[in-house]
């Protein structure tokens, strides 16, 4: 694999997450999030890793057409940080090849809180040395889950079985629901998560 930069997954650098495997648990539980769901995404790992980077470009095809969204992406000319745009796309490419094939284990629960803890003041920017708005709000995050669960159209292209192209869009929504909420958990109190 060629590197990324800014990808260090399981580095000691990283943050690490304040959640016990308990509380991943009872997340897992709250979602429906099954062992099936895991080994279903894995079975189609080489899926995703075929159509991750047309996945992602559809997504950010989405945020370019919205100025509200795409501001995150600005220097403090106007202009778009396109070193910083690509660097976030390899990441985010990467990102959905680990959603189907990493074990939810402490490196990946650790990983969830450093992708958070990006994506805030507390560390946006200083992977990557931008110079972007140090904050993609809250409300941005959680809105646009519904756009990253929507790959339907991606698995009809290598899926023909309904019940297993229904099962895949299932666990994958499951997967990017959790992932969601393990990255809003740096924008709260810890009292308050």
């Amino acid at each position: 694999m060629k590197p990324i930069p800014g990808y260090d997954f399981g580095s000691p650098v990283n943050a690490v997450s304040p959640l016990s495997v308990q509380d991943l648990t009872h997340l897992e539980q709250t979602l429906g999030w099954t062992f099936e769901d895991a080994q279903l995404l894995a079975r189609h790992a080489a899926f995703f890793r075929t159509h991750a980077e047309a996945m992602v470009d559809s997504w950010r095809a989405v945020i370019a057409r919205q100025p509200h969204l795409l501001e995150w992406f600005l220097k403090p000319d106007g202009n778009p940080d396109e070193d910083y745009k690509a660097r976030v796309r390899s990441r985010f490419v990467q990102w959905v090849i680990d959603a189907v094939t990493r074990p939810h284990d402490r490196a990946w629960l650790n990983y969830q809180e450093e992708i958070g803890q990006r994506h805030t003041p507390q560390k946006k920017n200083s992977t990557d040395a931008g110079r972007t708005p140090s904050l993609v709000p809250l409300r941005y995050l959680l809105a646009f889950a519904p756009v990253v669960t929507d790959i339907r159209r991606f698995l009809a292209q290598g899926i023909s079985d309904p019940t297993e192209l229904e099962a895949v869009q299932q666990a994958w929504a499951k997967s990017v629901h959790l992932h969601v909420v393990l990255w809003s958990r740096p924008y709260t109190k810890e009292s308050l998560w």
